[in-house]
């Protein structure tokens, strides 16, 4: 079984690096080298502006991490992760659609 090279975009490691709670911190950790195996089975297809990218849930359903498959590359970059606000601006969703519009994230 071949192993994923996991890449975290400076972004990502941002908002990870932000989370106070160091449990929460390790939990969403260990959820993202979980992706080192079968990143295309795991998490969700997510759908219009977002489509190509992945969301995992972690630390039970309030965080996810969005995340980007590479098949030919044999790499995982995660982009985004955080809180599932809906509706909220600080939601994890909107924050990845924000980065994409600014072109800080590729579409393809």
């Amino acid at each position: 079984m071949k192993e994923w090279q996991i890449i975290l975009l400076p972004i990502a490691e941002k908002q990870l690096s932000a989370i106070a709670d160091l449990h929460v911190r390790q939990s969403i950790g260990k959820r993202i080298d979980g992706l080192r195996q079968d990143p295309d089975k795991q998490g969700k297809p997510l759908v219009s502006e977002l489509k190509g990218y992945r969301s995992l849930r972690a630390v039970g359903q309030r965080y996810r991490v969005i995340y980007k498959v590479e098949a030919s590359r044999v790499i995982v970059t995660i982009v985004s992760l955080g809180i599932r606000k809906d509706g909220d601006k600080t939601d994890v969703y909107a924050l990845a659609k924000k980065l994409l519009r600014l072109g800080l994230l590729s579409s393809e």
